[in-house]
């Protein structure tokens, strides 16, 4: 069995596969000083093989790379080391793009076909682009939800530190609805926008798929959003896996 793992900013998402089904999902906080007690269940239930990372959290990568050797007996992967992404790289600075972005690319285009569009509803909010050819063609960056709501009040005096959940209404009639409802359909209105626009350069057939950890909160607003994949990472990283065994 494989556990795939991506390390974003703000949590850890571990995947058990077997072959192509995910078998369990598991999500602990990357700010977390260990992780070794959520490593130890899944390997105390699951009889875990080998293992993948997909990172932007050097340090997080550190500590669980560590951790695996000793569970596993050998090193993990670490896709940008010791795995490549197989998907053509047209950045303008190929080694500038995340790794989870390349992965998410490689998977939409797999599993829903080219072109396609990738909104990742994360820590920061991503789109990235893949042509009718499978090339990786780029994307854009944006604020995340809880980047943006919690920036509104550090740089506001009067308006609240609030918790981010779905809007009671579209015309807020108090604060906090007001703040939520600028959030939510502000950014599912920015994300259908910019979807179509990119549409319009690389193919109106193109599917757009969302994913992330705020996309089962805002992905209902979106009326450009084909599909929603949560795990969307997760099986790119044992795609990714499979083709280089496949290979060997």
């Amino acid at each position: 069995m494989l556990l795939a793992i991506d390390i974003g900013n703000t949590s850890i998402s571990l995947g058990v596969f077997l072959g192509r089904r995910l078998l369990k999902r598991h999500s602990v906080p990357t700010k977390e000083k260990s992780y070794s007690r959520a490593l130890k269940k899944i390997f105390n239930k699951y009889k875990i093989t080998d293992a993948i990372i997909c990172s932007v959290v050097p340090a997080a990568t550190r500590i669980l790379e560590k951790d695996l050797k000793r569970l596993l007996g050998k090193k993990p992967y670490i896709l940008g080391k010791d795995m490549v992404v197989p998907i053509k790289n047209l950045y303008r600075k190929p080694k500038q793009v995340g790794q989870d972005r390349l992965v998410n690319g490689l998977a939409a285009a797999e599993f829903y076909g080219a072109p396609v569009i990738v909104v990742d509803f994360g820590t920061a909010i991503t789109f990235d682009v893949v042509s009718k050819n499978k090339e990786y063609l780029g994307g854009m960056i944006l604020p995340g939800l809880d980047i943006s709501l919690d920036a509104l009040a550090e740089r506001t005096a009067l308006l609240p530190k609030i918790r981010l959940e779905r809007p009671r209404e579209f015309i807020g009639r108090d604060t906090k609805n007001s703040m939520l409802s600028g959030i939510i359909y502000g950014f599912a209105a920015l994300a259908d926008d910019l979807s179509k626009r990119i549409k319009n350069e690389i193919g109106k057939n193109a599917k757009v798929i969302g994913t992330g950890g705020n996309i089962n909160l805002i992905g209902s607003y979106c009326r450009q959003i084909d599909e929603i994949d949560k795990d969307l990472t997760l099986k790119g990283l044992n795609l990714i896996y499979n083709k280089a065994h496949t290979n060997l």
